[in-house]
Order: structure tokens, then C-alpha cells, then sequence
């Protein structure tokens, strides 16, 4: 089966979160896949270990808020590019690009210093796209907003 190539950056749909369009940075130097998140809480959901989060979906926007709910998969130690160790919440969830749907873990951080509100590791890649960093947007176009899914602020 043929790889789909992918760009530097592109649109990516995560509809279990109610995410329509988030822009992601393919990065091939992360083992794992990271989403912008904060006001995070855990909680139980019919004695099970879920986490409640908030993202905002679009770079350099605080005003649009998507409130997020997902069972918690682990709990575990993530280095990021700059040697830092931190403990993170692990969610499984579906992830949509150029037409194509599938589940990969990703870990929730603050990322809003960051450029991108989300990276698309390779663990979340592998077997799946080749990355091409000479072009952005490759497989995806920026969606429609979807407003019934964003939460007013």
C-alpha cells in the first residue's frame, strides 16, 4: 500500500475531541505525538480514570476554547526537545488527515509558548506517511470551523 506523503505541517481533525482543524507540526525527531492542553483535570467516569481538558485549537487564539473529555490511557515521564523531564497524561484518541482516520496516543502539555498547538510524532506515523520537509499542507486543507463544538470563553 502506497504511503501518504505528508508536509512539515498540516491540517489534522481529531473528531473524538470535538477538534475540527488544528494545525500540527509533522515531526519526525518526536518519538510522540503532544496536544496543547490546559485547565487539565483527572476524573472518574463509572470507576474508570479520565481526564477533562481544554485546547485551544488555533495558533495565537485564546478566545476559541474546545472543552475535551478522554479516558485516560497512562501517566507517564516525557522528555521534551529540550531535555526536560515532565509528567504527562496519555489519551488515546482517532486522528484524521487528508481523508485518512486512525487512533495514536498523545500526550497533553501546555504547549502555548510552542508554534504548534499540536506535534504528530513518527510513533504516531510509522508505516503510515512519508514526510516531505520541503512542503506544507500536502494532505490537508484548513477545514471549516465547526461551531457547535467550540465552547465560548
Amino acid at each position: 500500500m502506497p504511503q501518504t506523503t505528508l508536509g512539515w505541517r498540516e491540517w489534522v481533525t481529531l473528531p473524538a475531541l470535538g477538534i475540527n482543524g488544528i494545525k500540527a507540526k509533522i515531526d519526525t525527531g518526536a518519538r510522540s505525538s503532544s496536544l496543547h492542553a490546559f485547565d487539565i483535570q483527572a476524573i472518574e467516569v463509572d470507576g474508570e480514570q479520565w481526564v477533562e481538558f481544554k485546547v485551544n485549537p488555533q495558533q495565537h487564539e485564546t478566545t476559541e476554547l474546545v472543552a475535551c473529555r478522554a479516558p485516560i490511557k497512562d501517566y507517564r515521564q516525557v522528555t521534551d526537545s529540550g531535555g526536560h523531564r515532565s509528567m504527562r497524561y496519555v489519551i488515546e484518541t482517532s486522528i484524521c488527515i487528508g481523508g485518512e482516520q486512525f487512533l495514536a496516543e498523545m500526550t497533553l502539555a501546555d504547549r502555548s509558548q510552542m508554534l504548534f498547538r499540536m506535534l504528530l510524532g513518527r510513533t504516531a506515523m510509522k508505516n503510515r506517511y512519508i514526510v516531505d520537509p520541503s512542503r506544507s499542507y500536502c494532505a490537508s486543507q484548513k477545514p471549516a470551523k465547526s461551531p457547535s463544538q467550540i465552547v465560548p470563553s
